[in-house]
């Protein structure tokens, strides 16, 4: 473990990630393909399916892109479906105690998630972890794009607390995403497999793959060592 600014910062992913939300991931996916008449699909199907921008994902079952009109009516849906599944949605078994420990020892932690922003903040507050991070920050702007411009800005932030930079920090997620969002600013990531993707999808990033949280911030200190 290392000591002062290069002490190793953690970015954590939400959905599918810290907060357990796969299975209503997938029912609302199944309630936005209803709207354009595509069969559901199963956990399975998601995982070796998934990709960034979510328009393209889609593709994969329409064998097109959405029109505009389909894109907005499908993403209205899922948000409406995601927020009605979510509530009953909890924490990933010992995220909390993660949390907990990282921030005794002096460490430091922020979350950035392609949620909304004004949806996440309440519900991060919600589940009593808010207080474990130095940020939270959700998506701005039009949803179901990439996160890499979202993790340059969430580094401008941080870059005033304590000395938090990319090349110190390791970003812990569940989605290929993460890890390009990650190499975009220059910090490490690790990938977990309880989230969006299948573990063959994810060993395609070329970073480490894990399948628990713990295994993930043990890794993290390991990069610091």
């Amino acid at each position: 473990m290392t000591s002062g600014t290069t002490r190793t910062h953690l970015v954590w992913d939400w959905n599918g990630t810290l907060l357990d939300d796969t299975h209503a991931v997938i029912q609302a996916t199944n309630a936005a393909f209803a709207e354009v008449e595509l069969a559901p699909i199963t956990l399975e199907q998601y995982r070796e399916m998934y990709t960034i921008p979510i328009p393209r994902f889609y593709e994969r079952f329409l064998g097109r892109l959405p029109t505009e009109a389909e894109w907005e009516r499908m993403d209205g849906i899922f948000h409406q479906y995601y927020a009605e599944q979510r509530a009953a949605c909890g924490l990933t078994a010992g995220v909390e105690e993660l949390l907990d420990q990282w921030q005794r020892t002096g460490r430091s932690q922020s979350l950035l998630s392609m949620y909304g922003h004004e949806q996440l903040v309440p519900v991060v507050r919600g589940y009593g972890i808010e207080p474990r991070f130095v940020r939270v920050e959700g998506r701005t702007g039009p949803s179901g794009g990439s996160k890499a411009l979202h993790m340059e800005r969430h580094f401008e932030a941080l870059a005033g607390v304590g000395g938090i930079a990319p090349d110190n920090s390791v970003v812990i997620g569940d989605a290929l995403d993460d890890a390009v969002a990650a190499a975009h600013v220059g910090a490490r990531a690790v990938l977990y497999t309880g989230g969006s993707h299948s573990r063959s999808s994810l060993e395609g990033a070329g970073v480490p793959v894990v399948d628990s949280l713990g295994e993930a911030v043990a890794l993290a200190e390991t990069f610091a060592a």
